[in-house]
């Protein structure tokens, strides 16, 4: 690789910024209120950015391309880091790398549902279903007091049941993440606790059933309600 990380990032930041929409970064602010830079770029124009990054990264080793994402990450740009995680998580033989420290370096500063969703679906859950992170790091994530990296721990369940995100069921896991923050009343702390149940219905409903009945009130309403119309629904709501 001839360009350095921080160059790199340089350009993704510039290719952003070129694609920015006003309109769609006022309303952020109450979509995902967050202290990060927010540019207004929606999903396909990032990826506009994206691609042509993976493809001219493709055959650097994975330390090379592990600190070009690091340094698109410490650009503090809400939309830089949504690429970044996707730029690792399309590299199966980066995310087979990736311990509890450096996932931890990646999601440093993540304050908001939107940047914590990529960073769980994209790396933390993958790199915890393929047993790169310890149960007891998860676990860490689910006792700490910030609010995003408890909801870092749920929504890392989603790539162990989904299988779209390469899942093929671990109830296990997905409720012990469950039990630690079922009492748990931060709204975004409950929406994701209703996502991971959800996530886990098509696989084991049976075990989704039993948590609810066990736990009973302790389960927020949001949840209970969203989750027994998944049971008998199939959806949502």
């Amino acid at each position: 690789m001839s360009t350095a990380p921080r160059s790199w990032a340089r350009g993704v930041r510039s290719e952003l910024q070129a694609r920015s929409n006003p309109e769609r970064r006022s309303r952020a602010a109450s979509y995902f209120p967050t202290e990060l830079e927010v540019y207004g770029v929606a999903a396909p124009k990032m990826r506009e950015v994206l691609r042509p990054l993976a493809r001219a990264l493709k055959k650097d080793e994975p330390a090379v391309v592990l600190a070009v994402a690091l340094a698109i990450v410490d650009t503090r740009v809400h939309e830089a880091r949504q690429i970044a995680y996707e730029l690792l998580g399309g590299r199966s033989d980066i995310v087979v790398t990736l311990d509890r420290t450096t996932l931890e370096e990646l999601g440093e500063g993540n304050d908001n549902w939107a940047s914590v969703d990529g960073f769980a679906v994209c790396l933390a859950g993958p790199a915890w279903r393929d047993g790169k992170v310890r149960d007891a790091d998860v676990r860490r994530w689910a006792r700490s007091r910030d609010r995003w990296w408890r909801r870092t721990a749920l929504v890392s369940t989603v790539p162990l049941n989904v299988k779209a995100r390469g899942g093929t069921g671990d109830a296990r896991r997905t409720l012990s993440i469950c039990e630690m923050l079922v009492a748990d009343r931060d709204p975004m702390v409950v929406k994701a606790l209703s996502w991971a149940l959800r996530a886990l219905v098509p696989v084991d409903a049976r075990a989704v059933e039993t948590f609810l009945g066990r736990h009973g009130e302790h389960v927020a309403p949001l949840v209970r309600r969203e989750v027994g119309a998944k049971l008998r629904t199939g959806k949502k709501r």
